[in-house]
């Protein structure tokens, strides 16, 4: 099975709040050292969903590029779909994604759950991005959907031939640096549907920079790192090292709604 690529939205002074206590450049540092990760991230557990700067708002067009890829622990230990996703190598891939109010329900005269928006808080919508990225990967007869289910933490992509993928943020950290805003989000990852089902740990750090021109609006250096999961049996021979690292180049142009969101934001 090809790796389904898990794309996380997040942005952020070159501070890393752990336990009340800030430690600086952290994540930064961290992608400056690709490949050489030995070990997840400092991150906190996810609570609710990640809240994005204004600059964010609206509907976006991203191109996509694998850059670089690494197994470091190649050829003892591959995981599956790695040798398949060179293909994708410097091969620029197109999507649609948006970052919209974060909805909230509150109950009505007859007890019937409405939905309103929370103008001041901007969160990506996630069912939207990760179908989108998801078909442009996979292409639109293999994805059939992604719901959001309940927590915006939990999300469970429908592929075809009764194959399932479960995603689950359970911890994330945030930093803000004079040029970026970075964050890190670590997921669990269960694919359901197969002879035999696959768990594995997924941490996906990006750093997003607003540009002075709309062409593109933003860009974004992001690394994907898989992790064994402690029932995969070499998880000891593996230690703390992810098995797999891939590195994107993100560009993101504005839409017209993203263009006045934009204007209004400066």
């Amino acid at each position: 099975m090809r790796k389904l690529f898990i794309l996380s939205f997040c942005l952020v002074v070159g501070l890393l709040v752990w336990n009340g206590e800030a430690k600086a450049g952290e994540l930064a540092q961290r992608l400056a050292n690709f490949p050489q990760w030995q070990r997840l991230t400092t991150t906190q557990p996810a609570n609710g969903d990640l809240i994005y700067p204004t600059w964010m708002q609206g509907e976006w067009l991203v191109k996509s590029t694998l850059v670089d890829l690494a197994a470091p622990l190649a050829p003892d230990i591959i995981t599956p779909g790695f040798e398949g996703n060179r293909q994708y190598l410097n091969q620029p891939v197109s999507f649609k994604v948006k970052f919209v109010p974060e909805k909230t329900y509150i109950t009505g005269s007859k007890l019937i759950p409405r939905i309103v928006n929370k103008s001041a808080s901007i969160v990506a919508d996630r069912a939207y991005n990760s179908l989108s990225l998801a078909r442009a990967y996979l292409g639109e007869d293999a994805v059939i959907s992604v719901k959001v289910d309940p927590s915006p933490n939990r999300q469970i992509t429908t592929l075809k031939n009764n194959l399932q993928l479960v995603s689950i943020v359970t911890t994330r950290a945030i930093e803000i640096t004079p040029d970026d805003y970075i964050t890190s989000e670590v997921f669990q990852q269960l694919f359901k549907g197969a002879k035999n089902p696959y768990f594995n740990i997924v941490e996906s750090t990006t750093a997003y920079s607003q540009q002075p021109t709309p062409y593109p609006a933003i860009v974004a250096d992001q690394v994907t790192a898989v992790y064994l999961s402690p029932q995969d049996p070499n998880y000891f021979k593996a230690g703390t090292k992810p098995v797999a690292l891939y590195k994107y180049k993100l560009e993101f142009h504005a839409t017209n709604n993203s263009q006045e969101k934009m204007a209004m934001s400066k």
